[in-house]
């Protein structure tokens, strides 16, 4: 047997996170519990290290194809370390609050964070599982780390159950693939698609489960609002974002560049899942009074919103959908930021009313939360408006005018409950009981999304240009 030659410097991004892991977790053994805030700035120069290096790092593939490292893996990278960078920010002042500081955190962060830079770079089924399964085990355990909470123990427990049980699906699907084309290299799997196998058929829709749920798609959600609700605020926060970028890396891989439309007619079937996640995420978080679970709903509106780049197949939708993920990492991180400087007795200030009269008492902080209600509105002048202009456009070039009107309107919906929660911080008397906890990460964290989603919103052209040259040099 001929081990292949590997050039370890390609995969370098990766390394200095895993060994930031291991740093991590055994200094934290060492170190009591008032000194464990050191582990925090620890991953964020071991973050900050790897975001330099995604963008030093020369491209090609590794490990017989099964790694490559071009264009859209970088940029998906990129996004992945900023989110993971924005997170470490926020959780700081929270963790020590709530004394839940300790080494095992920022490993499980580090963790999930490197799953979606495997994910970001597969373009292998085997190693796209195992970079899923790195993203969503440490996930699992965040949801639950509050140990004297039942409610994020069962946050914990309900995402674990769920999210086994959806990794079946994938493995099963992956299983049937490989029968069919002989291989789980991406490539290998395209050039056997025109058989039209009712076995690489059948894989094809399994995988697909298992994706649905990491991004929150309709019929595969119902683990969300629960999960966001339980678990605590940092984690809610990175959560909704790293299992995004995750997800979506994958989705362009596996349908977009292996297995296009004219290949395999999944199109239909994705058109349909997008057009159920819009209509129930929006419906949905209607009805919500409580933070978490409204951006739970949200969340999931803004899988389906991104699915339709996915349908579109085309160079247009590939760079939206990018596009689409680094300004949902942008307002959806800055939102919980927000909630992230209150607290309520103590407590997280999770409901909406707990931001009555917010304006009067900071105007900054009620300023960043309605641009971020806004952006997630989809109105201009933020970047969320041209982020769904152009996986809309995208979508409508591909011929889906029916997604498009499905899209239009749940939009129209959405507008209702983001500018509710603007309204209310704008009406009334603040209460007293609401006391600000943030401190100048939180804050230095919400001037940088607010910032991005700003930028971008009026001045998109540099980056939508690049991810357009992008999106041209994978075909």
């Amino acid at each position: 047997m001929t081990l292949p030659q590997v050039d370890l410097r390609i995969i370098l991004p990766e390394i200095t996170v895993g060994i930031a892991v291991a740093v991590v977790m055994v200094w934290a053994a060492f170190l009591p519990q008032d000194r464990q805030r050191l582990l925090r700035w620890v991953s964020g120069i071991a973050l900050l290290l790897a975001l330099l290096e995604v963008f030093v790092v020369s491209g090609g593939a590794a490990f017989g194809g099964m790694y490559v490292r071009d264009s859209l893996t970088k940029s998906l990278q990129i996004i992945v370390m900023l989110t993971a960078i924005l997170a470490v920010w926020m959780s700081g002042a929270y963790m020590e609050r709530t004394r839940l500081e300790t080494g095992e955190y920022y490993a499980l962060l580090l963790s999930a964070a490197l799953g979606a830079l495997l994910m970001a770079a597969s373009a292998d089924l085997l190693l796209l599982f195992l970079g899923l399964e790195t993203l969503s085990i440490p996930l699992y355990v965040l949801a639950a780390i509050a140990r004297g909470d039942l409610r994020s123990q069962e946050a914990g427990m309900k995402y674990f159950l769920l999210g086994a049980f959806s990794t079946v699906f994938f493995l099963y699907g992956l299983a049937l693939i490989f029968g069919a084309a002989g291989s789980t290299s991406l490539a290998r799997v395209a050039s056997a698609a025109g058989t039209g196998s009712p076995l690489l058929l059948a894989g094809i829709g399994l995988v697909t489960i298992g994706l649905a749920f990491k991004a929150a798609v309709v019929p595969f959600h119902a683990w969300a609002p629960d999960v966001y609700e339980g678990a605590p605020l940092p984690v809610a926060a990175y959560m909704s974002v790293i299992a995004k970028v995750g997800a979506f890396a994958a989705m362009i891989r596996v349908f977009v560049l292996a297995l296009p439309g004219a290949v395999v007619p999944w199109g239909t079937a994705l058109a349909v899942l997008s057009m159920m996640t819009m209509t129930l995420g929006n419906v949905a978080a209607l009805l919500q009074s409580n933070l978490k679970r409204l951006l739970a709903y949200s969340s999931i509106a803004h899988a389906g919103f991104m699915l339709t780049g996915i349908i579109a197949a085309n160079r247009a939708g590939t760079s939206a959908v990018v596009f689409y993920l680094l300004v949902y990492t942008l307002m959806t991180l800055g939102a919980f930021g927000v909630l992230l400087g209150l607290a309520r007795r103590g407590e997280e200030a999770d409901d909406i009313s707990d931001l009555t009269g917010l304006a009067w008492r900071s105007p900054a902080l009620a300023g960043a939360m309605t641009l971020f209600m806004v952006s997630l509105a989809g109105l201009p002048p933020t970047a969320g408006f041209f982020a769904k202009l152009y996986v809309f456009s995208a979508v409508l070039d591909a011929g889906y005018v029916a997604v498009v009107i499905v899209a239009v309107l749940t939009s129209v919906v959405s507008a209702y409950y983001y500018l509710r929660v603007a309204y209310t911080m704008f009406i009334g008397q603040p209460s007293p009981e609401v006391e600000f906890v943030g401190g100048r990460w939180v804050s230095t964290a919400i001037i940088v999304t607010a910032a991005g989603v700003l930028l971008l919103g009026i001045i998109p052209a540099p980056v939508t240009t690049f991810l357009e040259q992008v999106a041209d040099a994978l075909k």
